[in-house]
């Protein structure tokens, strides 16, 4: 009896690592070259990369209705946006969760939380689950910093926002300020992984 038993085990954590996990060695890592995207925005406008010519990069971040963390972090993305944007580096938030798995993720939902915040940037959402897996992204929040070079946009920062997701007055290492001020000086950024701290994504 015991051999069937650990089979059946075995095959159960095969298949959860397979099909659910998205393990974080995947995706993209520091240094290489991100590819551009077309995804749906909360005012249903198909939103790619290539349409942001004058950046200098920009602020990835894998995001959702649904997470505390995420909710606990929505001031902090928009005052990134309005931070930085004007500086070349806007911030691109995607919704990675199945809305049929995470309900309060559908696309409607996302329209109401975009207008209810008064969301500063595009609120994407990743239909077909497509685009967070080329990234890596496992967690709500979950950040990438992309920098602009020679044309291409290179993955500079991999990470968590900041060090406190519970209380932004008590974060005192900014890891994404850090990063996008380090860029904006012609240096490579001193931090360039932490672990991102949030949800897991719905499949």
């Amino acid at each position: 009896m015991k051999t069937p038993i650990k089979s059946f085990l075995f095959i159960s954590i095969v298949s959860l690592v397979g099909f659910g996990l998205n393990p974080e060695n995947n995706g993209y890592k520091i240094g290489d070259i991100a590819t551009d995207f077309s995804l749906k925005n909360t005012d249903s406008k198909m939103i790619s990369l290539a349409n942001y010519e004058s950046a200098k990069g920009f602020i990835i971040i894998f995001t959702c209705n649904s997470c505390p963390y995420s909710i606990a972090y929505e001031d902090r993305i928009i005052a990134l946006d309005k931070k930085y944007k004007l500086k070349g580096y806007p911030v691109i938030a995607i919704n990675p969760n199945n809305p049929e798995i995470s309900k309060r993720d559908n696309f409607i939902s996302m329209q109401t939380r975009a207008k209810e915040k008064g969301f500063t940037f595009p609120y994407l959402l990743d239909e077909g689950q497509k685009i967070h897996p080329q990234y890596g992204a496992t967690r709500t929040p979950h950040v990438f910093v992309l920098n602009k070079e020679n044309s291409k946009l290179i993955v500079s920062y991999i990470g968590a926002i900041d060090n406190n997701y519970s209380d932004a007055s008590a974060a005192n290492i900014k890891y994404v300020e850090d990063a996008i001020n380090d860029l904006l000086k012609g240096k490579s950024p001193k931090t360039t992984i932490t672990k991102a701290i949030g949800c897991s994504i719905k499949y």
